[in-house]
């Protein structure tokens, strides 16, 4: 194991030791110029920018150092697998110990910064956002809610279900949400009324970033998956349940879904996790065989250790530590990274860099790794006890919900995480709207 002299990234339970190396954006308040690139390792985030400015990372192309000066990621992310491994090959040597370049400089402090000093921002310009259903779990235990005698519809073992989402409302980890209004009906028929949302949900999910993108018309090979898929992030898609239940017949969810998606600040490659990679995911023995555009042999899953805690607003005027009220595994997941995106141009959508898709909510065979309040209290019917006494069948206002995830420690790897991905809920602007 490579070490570096980055102290804390030497830490057993740090997130970003050499091995990880994630990208994101963020700005410095002793810097103008808008959002810089950077690299977070241990807890101080390498400022490519200023790295750039003090001659490193020479050796990489112009387009590269061109790319790595601009505000967000796109313009790197679109030049593909050459410049992704080019790129973290130079940083790892730059902050690797053995190398005293940096570590000596007399700028040193400029350049590498301390992440407490840097403001993220999201990493990307978002142009689309799409989010699948690709937990059998998650869409087993909803459909015994709602379809208790066909829980899952005939299609869903032969495609990655998935809806367009709405990148415009994509938010950073760390901004608050406010509770949505919306239109909802306490019966099937109706009447709807309008009014403040009641049945408030998170849902643990991981995001996929694409990276070079397919010209329309044209299909991306699953095959050739990893060299369109950049990284992944956590992503809370946070979900108004009586708005969903009320509108998402014939077509899906639409408003309760619209208004906020919150992400974790850091792009974790698929370089970085590819040490992790395991055949999968692995189907039931009686399942149909996916049609040839879904199948390849190399396909990949990953143990991805996922946790969901909350903060209640009691609890955090009483110091209270985050309550965990989940955990579960990305390898509990029936439809692959590949295989969404493979499905997505399978019509010759055309993707670009930067665009996001979701996995939907990760869940798993036990209560304790469902992935979203409405499974865990079983649509409330099974609420949840806080440590402050206070009891959840949905989110309430002041509730911070607090998502992580990390790849286990190995004989041969340090233990590489995806940051966190955190939101807290803001009471809705008014509870009467004339119209």
């Amino acid at each position: 194991m490579m070490s570096c002299w980055v102290a804390s990234a030497q830490a057993p339970d740090c997130d970003f030791p050499l091995a990880n190396l994630p990208w994101g954006c963020f700005t410095r308040a002793d810097r103008a110029g808008g959002a810089r690139i950077g690299v977070a390792i241990g807890d101080q985030v390498l400022d490519v920018r200023e790295a750039l400015g003090h001659g490193f990372l020479a050796g990489l192309s112009a387009s590269v150092q061109s790319a790595l000066r601009c505000e967000s990621l796109n313009e790197f992310m679109n030049l593909g697998t050459t410049a992704w491994k080019s790129a973290r090959a130079e940083i790892t040597k730059l902050l690797s110990s053995d190398e005293r370049a940096l570590q000596d400089h007399n700028k040193v402090a400029d350049i590498v910064v301390h992440a407490k000093n840097v403001a993220m921002m999201l990493p990307a310009k978002i142009g689309d956002y799409t989010d699948f259903y690709a937990s059998i779990h998650h869409a087993t235990n909803v459909g015994k809610m709602f379809r208790p005698d066909n829980p899952l519809l005939p299609n869903w073992r032969h495609l990655p279900v998935g809806y367009h989402g709405r990148g415009s409302s994509i938010v950073v980890s760390g901004v608050d949400v406010r509770r949505p209004m919306g239109q909802t009906s306490a019966t099937d028929d109706g009447p709807p009324t309008f009014g403040v949302v009641r049945l408030l949900d998170y849902e643990l999910e991981v995001g996929v970033y694409v990276g070079k993108g397919n010209a329309m018309g044209e299909r991306v090979d699953i095959a050739h998956s990893r060299e369109h898929l950049f990284g992944v992030c956590l992503l809370n898609d946070w979900s108004a349940r009586d708005v969903q239940k009320w509108e998402y017949q014939p077509l899906g969810p639409f408003n309760a879904k619209n208004f906020a998606s919150t992400v974790s600040p850091w792009i974790v490659t698929l370089d970085a996790i590819e040490p992790w990679f395991e055949r999968g995911p692995v189907r039931e023995a009686d399942a149909s065989a996916n049609l040839p555009y879904l199948v390849w042999k190399n396909d990949f899953t990953f143990d991805l250790q996922l946790s969901v805690s909350i903060v209640s607003a009691s609890m955090r005027e009483k110091n209270m530590a985050p309550f965990e009220i989940s955990r579960g595994s990305y390898r509990d997941m029936y439809w692959t990274l590949s295989q969404m995106l493979a499905h997505h141009t399978s019509t010759g959508c055309p993707m670009n860099a930067g665009d996001l898709m979701g996995s939907g909510t990760v869940s798993g065979t036990t209560p304790d790794s469902r992935g979203s309040m409405l499974e865990r209290t079983w649509r409330g019917t099974e609420p949840l006890q806080l440590p402050d006494g206070s009891t959840r069948k949905f989110l309430d206002d002041g509730d911070e919900i607090i998502m992580r995830g990390w790849l286990p420690a190995t004989a041969n790897l340090p233990r590489i995480g995806l940051g966190e991905c955190r939101g807290r809920i803001l009471p809705a602007h008014s509870a009467q709207i004339a119209f």
